[in-house]
């Protein structure tokens, strides 16, 4: 089922209406803050496969949460703030389940496994999973950059970016999600996934409240 849930003109509100809907279920709200230092922002799997409307796997409300990721990477280019890509591609060996389950693969090399124009140059990976972590670099990467807290952003919210969110969770990263800066095929898939996020593994925010943070910081 395919919605387009999110337009650019109510994007900010359904942002409001989904944080609303979370802050009644979540007892466990812990707060947060940004960690100057150890801070990585993920964008995940922008890819022509999911962002071209001539794509059978286009996300119709894609282009509306696009704009806040764009944002959120030249505030962090701008604060020096370490910005990773995934691609998602697979081929019969490393496709697993993935096949199995969707009869179809993004095969390198095609036009459509190639992350959209409107990004620039950044720290970029493939992975053949769900999961960010898994048989990549990631974690490493990470660590490397002395990383311990993670902004995840891009698409699907309920299938890649939450199975992505659990993985660094149990990894020991502190995870945050804006809610106006992912999307998924539907609103019940991505709210729902936000909502079980935000019970154990996740701060759920917006885009807004995380570049006011991030503006607080002198380059």
């Amino acid at each position: 089922m395919k919605e387009t849930y999110l337009t650019p003109d109510n994007i900010d509100e359904r942002a409001s209406e989904m944080l609303d809907h979370i802050r009644k279920f979540n007892t466990h709200r812990r707060e947060w803050d940004l960690r100057k230092h150890h801070l990585a922002l993920m964008v995940t799997d922008m890819q022509g496969y999911f962002l071209s409307p001539s794509s059978h796997a286009y996300i119709p409300s894609a282009p509306a949460m696009l704009p806040n990721i764009l944002a959120l990477v030249d505030i962090c280019m701008d604060k020096k703030i370490p910005v990773i890509y995934t691609r998602h591609i697979n081929n019969k060996k490393n496709a697993a389940m993935m096949s199995h389950w969707w009869k179809d693969l993004i095969r390198d090399g095609s036009p459509e496994s190639e992350i959209i124009d409107a990004f620039p140059d950044a720290i970029f990976f493939d992975k053949h999973q769900y999961d960010a972590f898994y048989e990549t670099h990631l974690q490493k990467i990470l660590q490397q950059l002395d990383v311990n807290q993670l902004i995840i952003t891009g698409v699907m919210t309920n299938l890649c970016c939450e199975t992505t969110a659990r993985s660094a969770f149990i990894r020991g990263f502190e995870v945050l999600m804006p809610a106006d800066a992912t999307a998924a095929y539907c609103y019940d898939y991505h709210l729902g996934s936000l909502l079980n996020l935000s019970v154990g593994f996740a701060h759920i925010t917006r885009t807004r409240e995380l570049i006011g943070r991030l503006n607080d910081w002198a380059t």
